[in-house]
């Protein structure tokens, strides 16, 4: 009896508590200084102010709680909730994603964007069958190229070790006769001063966040492309959300994709002018480096086409309208 007592009011008590927050934990693969990081944190702060008791969320940055290469494994398995990475990592997975490495394709910001709303249904249907869902995208400025040497044409890098962290980016030190060396963005500053790479084309941001001052000389502008990041949640989780608070996730997504998308045009400009502060040599490329390049870009979008086949050849018409 006392047993059947004390059972119905447990059931009682949990009957008229309020809900417990679901609680997710977010990995992300950069540090705290990049923007990236800042807005998934701005991201979860407005989820978690404007939810209540219905949901949390806790960034983990800088790959400490699952390192980058297992972040979408993670949210696709449900061993984390919702996740960041790099689009162009997913490379080998899906053409779709090759396509934010391409250089020469979308140089500016404006591009950049264009290209975005061309390439995002198709984004969004291979995220879903995957069972995940898009929450927004970071882009970071320009990739630019670093070196240790001044830089007119291709013949000047010829042989030298490039840093890669795609398949796409493999791809392009391949054409720019180069040899790539899958370095991630933690490990760069080491690279450079142990002689595992020579050069890299990355970001000025990445650039600052590494104080590549330290170890290399030239910065180049080429300007090469302008890659995202992404966010997305496991898709069975977010609907077991209720709608109220699927409307707040999908607000603070969308407000962390403007400001992510501010944040990468001011640090373009901010970022370049820190190197050249710091006493890095920068400088635009030649006419001779810029059509080689460009050669390359076209060679990799035919590639991309052919690879991506109707997609894919769908989304490029609809860019170039």
């Amino acid at each position: 009896m006392k047993h059947s007592t004390l059972m119905a009011a447990i059931i009682g008590l949990s009957l008229s508590s309020p809900t417990f927050a679901d609680k997710w934990d977010m990995p992300t693969p950069y540090g705290d200084a990049n923007h990236p990081t800042q807005v998934a944190r701005l991201f979860a702060e407005e989820v978690s102010a404007n939810a209540g008791d219905a949901l949390s969320i806790k960034v983990h940055s800088g790959g400490s709680l699952i390192k980058h290469p297992e972040i979408h494994r993670a949210v696709k398995s449900r061993q984390v909730q919702i996740g960041e990475v790099f689009i162009g990592r997913l490379g080998n997975d899906n053409p779709i994603f090759k396509l934010d490495n391409i250089p020469f394709l979308a140089t500016d910001f404006d591009a950049a964007m264009k290209l975005y709303k061309a390439s995002k249904p198709e984004i969004e249907k291979q995220l879903e069958e995957d069972g995940l869902k898009l929450l927004y995208t970071v882009p970071w400025p320009a990739q630019d190229l670093y070196s240790n040497k001044p830089v007119n044409s291709l013949a000047d890098i010829k042989g030298l070790k490039m840093r890669a962290y795609s398949p796409t980016t493999s791809r392009l030190a391949d054409l720019m006769g180069t040899t790539p060396v899958n370095v991630p963005f933690s490990d760069v500053a080491q690279a450079f001063t142990t002689s595992v790479i020579d050069a890299m084309v990355t970001s000025p941001s990445t650039g600052v966040n590494n104080q590549s001052w330290d170890y290399i000389s030239h910065f180049t502008t080429v300007s090469a492309w302008i890659p995202k990041n992404m966010v997305f949640v496991n898709k069975k989780i977010f609907d077991k959300l209720d709608a109220d608070t699927q409307n707040i996730v999908m607000a603070a997504a969308a407000n962390a994709e403007k400001a992510g998308w501010e944040l990468g045009r001011k640090n373009g400009v901010e970022h370049t002018n820190v190197l050249r502060d710091k006493g890095m040599t920068v400088s635009a490329p030649s006419d001779t480096l810029q059509s080689e390049l460009r050669a390359i870009g076209k060679t990799m979008v035919k590639e991309w086409l052919d690879e991506s086949g109707e997609t894919g050849t769908a989304i490029i018409a609809n860019f170039n309208q």
